[in-house]
């Protein structure tokens, strides 16, 4: 599809990847770029649009998809990361990465597929992992909700063919942000997810897969069952 000249939202914009897929909108032509934020305040890119977005309040997602009735491309990118426990602990970490990730975006993808539809049909991207894929007995929440909505994606892939949207999954490891300031291992930039994602855009990709990693974790899941234990990233 086209981005140069068309109007595009994206959650969770002022900061780590969502910045970097606003910022890399404008810079292959897009007329105007909605940076949805909980904190428009935090929003300090020149030539975005801030808007007041938090994922998990109906009330602002549905304005949103008011204000923003002219987009043709939505980038689903707002998520969290907490630190519930597998074996121990409260759930409260992993219901708000629950919340967040997966009905967040399940959330706004709702509100705005009538929105892309009148507009000509557009796309629909969702900020996945590799964590869709892999068991991480470290961090179970967060591994779920992105298998969630990896599901989720599969299902609005189906569902909105009819009205010609193109959904696209992003998935990737780790990424150079303050989501992933806690490890060493190796990452990569956020520029280069919003790149590789807007050339998907372009070329009409359903997948990106950012890194080796990735591509890595995402050829095995046809391996055995005994055969299914990636090492954890990390």
């Amino acid at each position: 599809m086209q981005i140069e000249g068309t109007v595009a939202l994206v959650t969770g914009a002022n900061r780590g990847i969502g910045r970097a897929f606003a910022r890399a909108l404008l810079e292959h032509g897009a007329a105007k770029v909605y940076a949805g934020s909980r904190d428009p305040g935090a929003v300090k890119d020149e030539g975005l649009t801030p808007m007041r977005l938090d994922v998990t309040d109906p009330a602002q997602v549905a304005a949103a998809a008011e204000i923003a009735g002219d987009a043709r491309i939505v980038i689903n990118n707002a998520g969290v990361a907490a630190d519930t426990g597998l074996l121990d602990g409260s759930f409260d970490g992993a219901r708000h990465e629950m919340e967040v990730n997966y009905l967040g975006t399940w959330a706004v993808s709702r509100a705005f597929a009538p929105v892309l539809a009148r507009n000509g049909g557009g796309a629909l991207v969702n900020m996945l992992s590799v964590a869709s894929w892999m068991a991480m007995p470290g961090a179970p929440g967060y591994a779920a909700s992105k298998s969630a909505q990896w599901s989720l994606t599969n299902a609005l892939r189906l569902a909105l063919t009819e009205q010609g949207t193109l959904v696209v999954g992003v998935h990737s490891g780790y990424v150079d942000t303050d989501l992933s300031a806690w490890t060493t291992a190796p990452k990569i930039a956020p520029e280069d997810v919003a790149e590789q994602t807007m050339r998907a855009l372009l070329d009409d990709r359903e997948e990106v897969l950012a890194d080796e990693v990735t591509r890595s974790v995402r050829a095995a899941l046809s391996a055995p069952l005994e055969g299914r234990r990636p090492t954890p990233i990390g």
